[in-house]
């Protein structure tokens, strides 16, 4: 797979900074996300990341670990460079086990964060990982299973994703207004079909193919809101589908809604 060259830039700026500051700790990288999915988009993408290290890093590697992604970020601010970093045991157990693990999030080091620890970041590593550092995933033992997968992805849109719709859907609040634009309705009314793609089949898949998913999976009524942020997500000049942002910011308020409400449950997947 071709990687684009500020993929290549972040995760080479990474190693050079972690390897400086805490040699032979890194024995690792591999990307995931978008990356791994074909589907890296240099106006909207995140790079991301799983740092395998030989043993859970110390305080005195967590502060090295802090130090190499704060350089990165100051070196390469963009793309964010998110992810979690992990042990070679914790790839072959359960994510529900891990507990919270140092993780970058928003560009930010946190030394003990449950985000991206999940069913989805094992199986993108197992079956589509792109390998900067270390052996290839065919060559580990990765675990993967695609009934965890489906239960936390239909938790998560119980969960999270009826939390952000709730945020959201009120105007006059930070989340109300960051929908006016045109990123976070693309992201989340893709993001929100991935997830029920994943139900429906039991595979992971990109934003893009999410929405070509959503074409054929839902009503001709809520194509228009799809075709909108497909073409925000390819980053097309053509003009947007919708008169003003707040008739795109409702259309996708109640596409969520209604992904929300027709989720399949796991054992009918």
């Amino acid at each position: 797979m071709a990687i684009h060259p500020r993929v290549q830039t972040v995760a080479q700026e990474f190693l050079r900074n972690v390897d400086a500051e805490a040699p032979g700790l890194v024995q690792g990288l591999y990307l995931t996300g978008s990356v791994a999915l074909g589907d890296f988009r240099p106006h909207a993408s995140d790079v991301d990341f799983v740092v395998v290290t030989a043993h859970p890093p110390t305080d005195g590697d967590a502060a090295a670990l802090r130090r190499a992604h704060a350089l990165t970020r100051w070196r390469v601010p963009d793309p964010q460079f998110n992810g979690v970093h992990l042990t070679w045991d914790d790839l072959g157990a359960d994510p529900a086990e891990c507990g919270p693990v140092p993780s970058v999030l928003g560009g930010r080091f946190r030394a003990r964060s449950a985000a991206d620890v999940n069913p989805v970041t094992w199986h993108v590593l197992a079956t589509r990982g792109v390998t900067v550092r270390g052996p290839l995933p065919v060559e580990l033992d990765v675990w993967d299973e695609p009934d965890s997968l489906r239960a936390w992805s239909l938790g998560s849109l119980d969960e999270q994703w009826r939390r952000w719709r709730a945020a959201a859907g009120r105007l006059v609040t930070p989340r109300g207004l960051t929908a006016l634009g045109s990123l976070a309705p693309s992201w989340s009314v893709l993001s929100v079909s991935r997830l029920h793609f994943t139900l429906r089949t039991g595979e992971t898949t990109s934003k893009t193919a999410a929405g070509m998913y959503a074409l054929h999976a839902f009503p001709e009524r809520w194509h228009r809101i799809v075709n909108e942020c497909l073409r925000v997500r390819r980053g097309s000049r053509l003009p947007s589908l919708y008169q003003n942002a707040l008739a795109r910011r409702r259309a996708a308020l109640d596409f969520i809604e209604m992904v929300l409400d027709d989720a399949p449950v796991p054992h009918a997947a």
